[in-house]
């Protein structure tokens, strides 16, 4: 790693936390609730996915921004990549996600505001990629990508975090429903847990940033080969 541990010292953090956190997930001692049972260890697997995905997501919209504002097509590629990876969490998730509700619902797909405006999320993402596929001029790429990137977190938000609120659904501290902290969770399951989100967030942002330097390597390359 270029830099040194001062500059790369998150990567190591995010490591380490997974380290600790993915061991105690499997043999940690946790609060069995009626109905989860044994299940509720998927906690620290599906739901930190989600934390993950809408970090990384956070971060594409973040260089959308700053291509908008700048013009600047390393930020627009930088975008890309951090979508990507957003949508990489976002499908472990909503594969977790199934395997829990297959077990405490009694099958993996519900009629659940939280379920459907998760896929709807991921849909509206996948159309980003289209979007950006169709368009071979790379400033209204640029444009266009920027603008719909922004509504597509927008709507993540509404979907999956104030739509299953105000609806009546399934998943905990949604619809009426208490959340996890109303479980009387153990506190060594906060002590994975918060780890495990930070762990797989910092983990998140190293991946994009490998596909982003890649990416910004081969576009400089074919800009070296079109420019000779």
């Amino acid at each position: 790693m270029r830099g040194g541990f001062a500059a790369n010292w998150w990567k190591f953090l995010g490591v380490g936390l997974l380290l600790f956190a993915i061991p105690m997930a499997w043999l940690g001692n946790v609060s069995v609730q009626v109905i989860l049972h044994e299940t509720i260890r998927n906690l620290y697997f599906h739901v930190t996915m989600w934390f993950a995905m809408i970090a990384v997501f956070a971060g594409s919209v973040f260089y959308s921004i700053k291509a908008l504002r700048t013009g600047n097509r390393l930020h627009d590629i930088r975008a890309e990549q951090f979508a990507q990876t957003g949508m990489m969490f976002g499908f472990i998730g909503i594969t977790t996600g199934m395997m829990w509700a297959n077990y405490t619902w009694g099958a993996p797909w519900v009629d659940d505001p939280k379920l459907n405006g998760s896929a709807v999320s991921l849909l509206i993402y996948m159309a980003y990629f289209v979007l950006r596929g169709s368009l071979n001029d790379p400033i209204r790429r640029l444009r266009a990508a920027g603008a719909y990137n922004i509504f597509a977190f927008v709507m993540l938000i509404l979907l999956i975090g104030l739509m299953p609120r105000i609806n009546d659904s399934l998943h905990p501290g949604n619809g009426g429903n208490p959340g996890f902290g109303g479980y009387d969770l153990k506190n060594e399951m906060k002590w994975v847990f918060y780890p495990s989100v930070l762990g797989w967030i910092l983990i998140g942002f190293w991946i994009a940033g490998i596909k982003s330097k890649s990416a910004i390597a081969k576009y400089t390359l074919e800009e070296e080969i079109t420019e000779s």
